[in-house]
């Protein structure tokens, strides 16, 4: 195996500088990130995905108004004391866990540019090695390891690796979008092309891509000479459009991983509570509780109930 194949991954990248405008005036003062999944705020949950596939170095990519996602991430003192002063042993460990997860950095993204900019502003703290990037307002579920998947492939193929989930015609042109050719992996696919957000009937496939990467450092580069595409953005797409025609050594070549699992978009409203709602009845603290309200509620609407 290359060598360019055999670097760990110890790192994560995860861009959270976006402004939210979906979820205001909720999100005026309040990051989306933190918005709460039950009682843990979802940029949480990316982090634990990212340690539990070892990546104990975190990146957060953060922009103003995000001053929360600090906080949240760090010890918080005064709380602490009055809960063991209380010798409420169980919120202690809640307060503290988020806190010794990870090695937690952050650097700001001085103004919104597109994902590709967010990622380039990790250069210097990732420097020569690969990473993975994880969007802070993606979530997959802890019982589907993709990110573990991903990592795989990358040391197996070298390059970079990318998550592709398949959706209906209708969604295809709100997402980047692949050109795909199998390999002898029925999960593993070559990545050929690379389209944002392409008009509806000129998508190369319905697969498109979800929040989880791991890129070669050779994205950096070539992120430095992209230039602002849809939406005056710098497209992390149009970076890895490059990359796959490379080969390996250079950068290259680029593969995706078909994922199949289940996967919460808590960046829209109706994912957002959907996700809420799945987690809840999920909760063996809750879901007893939760599940026959819920059916309760639902009758009710069924039968005109308001």
């Amino acid at each position: 195996m290359a060598d360019f194949a055999r670097r760990n991954i110890i790192k994560a990248v995860v861009p959270a500088a976006g402004l939210g405008t979906r979820f205001l005036p909720a999100t005026k003062a309040t990051p989306k990130e933190m918005l709460p999944v039950v009682d843990k705020p979802a940029i949480q949950y990316v982090v634990e995905e990212a340690v539990a596939a070892g990546l104990h170095d975190v990146l957060i990519i953060t922009g103003r108004s995000k001053r929360s996602i600090e906080d949240h991430f760090d010890r918080a003192y005064e709380l602490e004391e009055a809960l063991a002063a209380k010798d409420d042993k169980e919120r202690l460990a809640l307060v503290r866990e988020s806190s010794e997860l990870a090695y937690v950095h952050y650097v700001r993204q001085g103004e919104p540019r597109g994902l590709g900019h967010a990622v380039l502003c990790a250069a210097q703290h990732v420097g020569d090695e690969p990473c993975a990037v994880l969007l802070g307002d993606d979530m997959i579920d802890p019982r589907d390891p993709l990110l573990n998947r991903m990592i795989e492939v990358r040391q197996r193929h070298g390059g970079s690796v990318l998550a592709l989930m398949e959706v209906s015609p209708d969604e295809v042109s709100r997402y980047g979008c692949a050109a795909i050719t199998p390999t002898d992996d029925g999960d593993v696919v070559r990545v050929t092309d690379l389209v944002e957000k392409p008009p509806r009937g000129e998508e190369p496939s319905r697969w498109i891509i979800i929040g989880r990467y791991v890129v070669d450092p050779a994205v950096f580069g070539v992120l430095r000479e992209t230039p602002p595409g849809r939406g005056g953005e710098i497209q992390l797409t149009d970076a890895l459009k490059v990359l796959a025609e490379r080969g390996p050594g250079e950068g290259g070549p680029v593969h995706g991983v078909l994922f199949r699992g289940r996967r919460y978009d808590t960046g829209d409203k109706v994912d957002y509570l959907r996700t809420v709602v799945q987690f809840a009845s999920d909760r063996e603290d809750l879901g007893p509780e939760f599940l026959p309200w819920l059916r309760e509620f639902l009758a009710d609407r069924e039968d005109g109930v308001r």
